[in-house]
């Protein structure tokens, strides 16, 4: 058997001595005891399948602009994270570090708070069809006369609950401050548009569009803390800013172009997802670099 750590694509991680990993649809995470490795696969997850096959370089490149993220982000809310050079893992996870370096962190437990937080700058996605529907975008209402990626009046909050299979499902405002209380629900939509400005701001200078975002927050003691990934073109949608126009299904540097090929493919949704060509696997592999080095100004370490 090939070991993993000649593996270019990594499509799931088995490290000796860590015992088994908790396997998530794009992250192995390996309990440490006072602390959790994370590592970043290539797997690619669209409409909450697990895709085939792996996308080379994709965790490196996910993980490495979320550690960017979390680090220019410190000044609005502390992160969960300990270590991101291998060098500076536990030895049972050093051991392995030409598997992890670039692709892994280790991080701080955290009890993790049960929603997706959701900032929203521009109508795409479910939020578009609704707005069709209804003139809402996840319950809130908007203006008459929105078109297909059209900037909103103010960023907004949906948040959506956490699903560990299946949808993941839009709720209110209220029942976010009904399930936690008033004064951390507003913390948690306070904190979301901070980081969603923050963000959006950086992202337009350097010739994107931050349309949309989530994040995860957790508690690390009496602490609130982001956890999880921040700012990635998996859990973002990036646009390029210079030939954005509304009511344009506008160039993205996100998973949307997978997404479009498998609508495209006659695929039903439900059934297993048909394997990517090669052209898929490389657009998308190089959509992300290119996020990754408009974003930071480097391109990633692979």
């Amino acid at each position: 058997m090939t070991p993993p750590e000649t593996l270019e694509a990594i499509g799931s991680t088995r490290l000796a001595g860590l015992g088994e990993p908790r396997r998530g649809k794009v992250r192995d995470v390996y309990d440490l005891g006072e602390a959790l490795l994370i590592v970043a696969t290539d797997r690619l997850s669209a409409y909450d399948h697990v895709l085939q096959p792996p996308i080379p370089g994709k965790g490196k490149i996910l993980t490495q602009l979320a550690n960017f993220w979390f680090e220019a982000t410190r000044g609005i809310v502390p992160n969960h994270l300990l270590a991101t050079r291998a060098a500076d893992f536990p030895a049972a996870a050093a051991a392995h570090a030409g598997l992890l370096e670039g692709r892994a962190v280790v991080a701080r437990k955290a009890r993790v708070i049960p929603f997706e937080c959701v900032a929203r700058g521009y109508l795409a996605g479910s939020a578009f069809k609704e707005y069709r529907a209804a003139g809402t975008a996840c319950g809130v209402a908007l203006p008459p006369g929105l078109e297909r990626a059209s900037r909103l009046p103010e960023p907004i909050f949906t948040p959506a609950t956490k699903a560990e299979s299946g949808h993941d499902e839009n709720v209110s405002f209220a029942h976010v401050a009904g399930a936690l209380g008033a004064e951390l629900a507003g913390r948690l939509r306070d904190l979301t548009l901070a980081l969603y400005r923050f963000a959006a701001a950086h992202a337009r200078e350097r010739g994107l569009i931050l349309a949309d975002t989530k994040f995860e927050f957790g508690w690390v003691g009496d602490e609130l803390v982001l956890i999880d990934e921040a700012l990635t073109p998996d859990s973002s949608r990036y646009w390029d800013a210079a030939s954005w126009r509304p009511g344009a299904e506008p160039a993205s540097f996100d998973k949307q172009y997978v997404r479009n090929w498998l609508d495209a493919s006659g695929w039903d949704h439900d059934s297993p997802p048909p394997a990517l060509p090669d052209e898929v696997v490389a657009g998308t592999r190089a959509r992300y670099a290119e996020a990754f080095l408009k974003l930071t100004g480097r391109p990633p370490e692979l």
